[in-house]
């Protein structure tokens, strides 16, 4: 069993993105990052702060709109128009989840497509659905990074995802799918889960449920991938996956914390570098 270490794949991500931001700085072009948090919510503002942080190691220039939590969804709206015409910003980002009031849908489908840098956008959805994207969305895309890493070769082989949001699930199967595994997914209405999930070559977990991945529910050698973040019952860090009694079973596994969180941060970056070349009309290599 190998430890898919997702600090050192982000570390790699970054320090690519940060060299060729280097590059286009010399063009006189800065990626530039807007992003959007409505309300006081602990969690997103961690988030914020992190992406915040991203933003300086690889060299953009980034921009927080903290907005109150009373804010109309007219101003939020107006606010996104504001940056769309704006040439200095090449990705929007809206911290989710939004107050209750605000309607984060109309939010997304306002956002030029060309600097949703989450790929939420229906066009982008679409997009990624036909193989023929600009941007992927961060955590699918970081799951795929952390599979290419291991250096299992995905073409041919049984892919099983557990979870089917529109953030990670739908779109992680389309990924495995452009390149050319077999694709499943489950969900918590999936009769006979354990049968299915233990002819997977590649497991993804993503079903937000503490350690609900159990050693038999896995295939021996498989690549196991776990997209949770949850608290145990000791309230510590854990993820869907339950490490301890899987990771002797499988050939690589990532860890909670440590494996696909650090990832989803850094191919946002990714994607704002895409942006900015795109909406500078550079070459994408």
């Amino acid at each position: 069993m190998a430890i898919i270490n997702g600090k050192e794949v982000s570390a790699a991500v970054r320090a690519r993105v940060a060299k060729e931001t280097e590059e286009l700085k010399v063009k006189g072009i800065t990626p530039g990052l807007a992003v959007i948090i409505v309300g006081e919510d602990p969690a997103s503002q961690v988030y914020v702060r992190n992406k915040e942080r991203a933003c300086e190691e690889v060299g953009f220039f980034s921009e927080k709109y903290a907005l109150p939590e009373n804010t109309t969804q007219a101003e939020l709206n107006a606010l996104v128009d504001e940056l769309n015409n704006r040439a200095d910003i090449n990705g929007i980002l809206c911290q989710l989840p939004l107050p209750s009031h605000l309607d984060d849908k109309e939010v997304i489908n306002r956002i030029n497509p060309i600097k949703d840098v989450d790929a939420f956008h229906p066009v982008n959805v679409g997009a990624i659905m036909i193989g023929d994207y600009n941007f992927l969305p961060c955590t699918p895309a970081g799951v795929m990074e952390l599979i290419h890493s291991t250096g299992v070769e995905v073409t041919g082989k049984k892919a099983v995802v557990i979870g089917r949001s529109n953030i990670v699930g739908k779109p992680m199967a389309m990924l495995l799918l452009h390149e050319n595994a077999t694709v499943e997914i489950t969900h918590s209405k999936t009769r006979n889960l354990a049968d299915i999930t233990k002819e997977a070559d590649i497991l993804v977990a993503a079903i937000g449920r503490a350690k609900f991945v159990t050693a038999d529910m896995v295939k021996e050698g498989a690549v196991v991938i776990d997209v949770g973040m949850n608290r145990d019952e000791n309230g510590k860090l854990c993820g869907d996956v339950d490490f301890e009694e899987v990771k002797d079973k499988c050939a690589f596994i990532t860890p909670v914390p440590g494996g696909v969180g650090p990832m989803t941060i850094s191919m946002l970056m990714q994607n704002t570098l895409t942006a900015a070349k795109i909406q500078n009309n550079v070459e994408n290599n």
